[in-house]
């Protein structure tokens, strides 16, 4: 099996309200993307990476032009009709689409997902957190729904089969997974502030 990482970088990042692009905020001491980027590297079962931008990024697009990684550019509609873009313009096989605003995010953790898919046998997974861990750390709902009892919300992590991109449906599998490393995301101000201070607990905890 063959896993190229894409990671969305192309959206307008309208909730924010900044001047900035949202994959160059800084957590961390640099761009939230490159958290991103590193967790990937460091996974044992991601063959390739990929950044889909659009021309709601430039400036992203700018700053990748500087790191040794390859950029595909997409219309800039929404998330998943630029995946679906990117998935086809490249022929990818297995995907791992990770949108660029995770800045927790581990090797181990993105590996961890990969074995899930394997292991659940279905063209696609969709990773979701829990709604009350996001309530605890002050994150904003998002968009929540019901899965087996529990309110959980998209952590904008998602395997699937590039093959079966133009099938009407596919068999998807649900990834409950209850860590900080996906749980925390940026979609406003307040969310970064968030993940600035939890990056700095993270790190703390893995010295």
């Amino acid at each position: 099996m063959t896993v190229t990482a894409l990671v969305m970088a192309g959206g307008k990042g309208t909730r924010l309200g900044l001047a900035k692009e949202k994959p160059l905020l800084r957590v961390g001491g640099k761009p939230v993307i490159e958290h991103v980027l590193s967790a990937l590297k460091n996974a044992k079962n991601v063959d390739f990476v990929v950044v889909a931008v659009s021309p709601n990024t430039p400036k992203t697009a700018k700053y990748l032009g500087k790191l040794p990684v390859k950029v595909v550019v997409t219309p800039g509609k929404e998330y998943v009709s630029d995946m679906d873009f990117a998935v086809k313009k490249l022929g990818l096989e297995t995907v791992l689409a990770v949108a660029a605003d995770l800045p927790l995010l581990t090797g181990e953790v993105v590996d961890e997902i990969l074995q899930r898919y394997v292991m659940c046998g279905k063209a696609a997974l969709a990773v979701v957190v829990p709604q009350k861990t996001r309530e605890k750390l002050g994150l904003a709902a998002g968009y929540a729904f019901e899965w087996k009892g529990e309110c959980v919300v998209y952590a904008g992590i998602n395997v699937l089969d590039g093959k079966r991109i133009d099938d009407a449906e596919m068999e998807e599998e649900v990834y409950v997974l209850d860590k900080s490393e996906v749980v925390v995301n940026i979609n406003t101000v307040d969310e970064l502030r968030i993940a600035q201070k939890q990056f700095v607990k993270f790190a703390k905890v893995l010295k």
